[in-house]
């Protein structure tokens, strides 16, 4: 079981959220909008997949790295690929 499973369905909706705000983002150029109205969607969907990927990597630390941890597991390799997610979103 995943870290995110327990709360599978509120991510999906946020995905699909996002995914409607994308579809408006090309209805926006189709329809030859304001360049700056454009952007401040770009902005706000840009800001809903940041909070995903924070809920994604609180869940992959409450639940992959503590039960690595817990297990006996290879923590020091969870604690790598969080450090390294981090590294991706930072840069993005």
């Amino acid at each position: 079981m995943r870290g995110y499973t327990t709360d599978k369905g509120g991510y999906l909706t946020r995905l699909r959220r996002i995914e409607g705000q994308i579809r408006g983002l090309q209805r926006m150029v189709e329809g030859d909008e304001y360049c700056i109205d454009i952007l401040t969607q770009i902005s706000a969907a840009t800001k809903a997949l940041q909070a995903v990927s924070l809920g994604l990597m609180d869940e992959h630390l409450k639940h992959c790295v503590t039960e690595a941890i817990a297990t006996g597991g290879d923590a020091d390799a969870k604690v790598r690929e969080a450090s390294e997610a981090i590294a991706r979103l930072v840069r993005s």
